[in-house]
């Protein structure tokens, strides 16, 4: 029963987190979102909201979504717990800038159950196309000081984790510049997962209540962490060099979403509603056959720095 109850005051606060984060990016984009409310034929249902074509936001996507139901076998044995039944809520979100000097971003903060065991998960990563380590070092110890609140331990394995989760490895690159990333959190000790075996594992993780305050606590800093950054680079100047760049590189994020995101492949996998499953792709991407960046380049300083999975925190 407590499990139960805990399901619903995340799903009660997932649903006000998305009203919460559409109303900050209003102050920044001018453009509407689209709000469609939708059924999961299997059970549950959610409400997306989208944006395209916006003045600071080329795409825009937050999705809320409660759904339950029957899991496929294949699903089933991934998952930790026992029976075919589940529960999954959340907010899900991914935000593609019109400028090519603005990085993308994504996110996700939910709760799942299965049979006799439930736990939260998620995170959020920052994705540029040009590397500026003012940005990133925002975003890093914007999350850092989100996760000290709790442990001190935490930001330093979600970070890591987040960019081992982050990667493309049939290219070796990473997606972005990572932030953090977790998973079975409250599921007890037995269950957290992404840790070094000699890493003690904190009450932040295992205990329901902990978790739960860690995800708010996380959550509730995302736009702190990303909106200062756009609200700078908006208004940067860029040409159709700049957006080339961008186009291909968004070829990278369609990669990774399509091939190894969990939250692309449990929606899919658990016939979720397919328009909210795949909000997160860009409006417009190309691929290049064997391009690489002319030597010297912005472009090429960028994909190094992108690669070199530094400590963007600076210390």
């Amino acid at each position: 029963m407590a499990r139960v109850i805990m399901t619903e005051r995340a799903a009660e606060w997932f649903e006000r987190l998305q009203d919460t984060i559409v109303a900050e990016l209003g102050r920044l984009e001018p453009a509407p979102f689209r709000e469609d409310v939708w059924a999961r034929p299997g059970g549950g249902g959610g409400r997306s909201r989208v944006l395209g074509g916006g003045d600071v936001f080329e795409k825009a996507g937050v999705n809320y979504s409660n759904v339950h139901g029957e899991l496929r076998p294949e699903m089933a044995a991934s998952l930790p717990g026992d029976g075919a039944q589940f529960r999954a809520c959340g907010v899900s979100l991914v935000l593609h800038p019109r400028n090519p000097r603005a990085p993308t971003v994504h996110a996700n903060f939910r709760r799942l159950e299965r049979g006799s065991a439930a736990w939260f998960g998620g995170g959020t990563d920052l994705t540029p196309y040009y590397v500026n380590q003012e940005d990133a070092g925002h975003f890093h110890r914007t999350l850092r000081a989100a996760c000290d609140r709790h442990d001190g331990g935490l930001y330093p394995r979600f970070k890591a984790w987040c960019d081992d989760y982050f990667h493309l490895p049939h290219r070796n690159e990473p997606r972005g510049v990572g932030g953090i990333f977790f998973d079975y959190l409250g599921a007890g000790a037995e269950r957290v997962a992404g840790r070094p075996a000699a890493t003690a594992v904190t009450a932040a993780e295992t205990d329901p209540e902990r978790a739960f305050a860690f995800v708010q606590d996380v959550a509730a800093a995302f736009t702190a962490a990303y909106l200062p950054i756009v609200e700078r680079r908006k208004d940067d100047p860029w040409g159709e060099r700049e957006r080339n760049w961008q186009l291909i590189r968004r070829g990278r994020y369609v990669e990774f979403n399509l091939l190894y995101d969990r939250g692309t492949v449990f929606g899919l996998r658990t016939d979720g509603r397919v328009e909210s499953i795949l909000m997160s792709l860009p409006p417009e991407v190309r691929w290049e056959y064997g391009h690489l960046p002319a030597p010297g380049s912005e472009e090429a300083a960028s994909l190094a720095a992108l690669c070199a999975r530094k400590d963007w925190t600076g210390g």
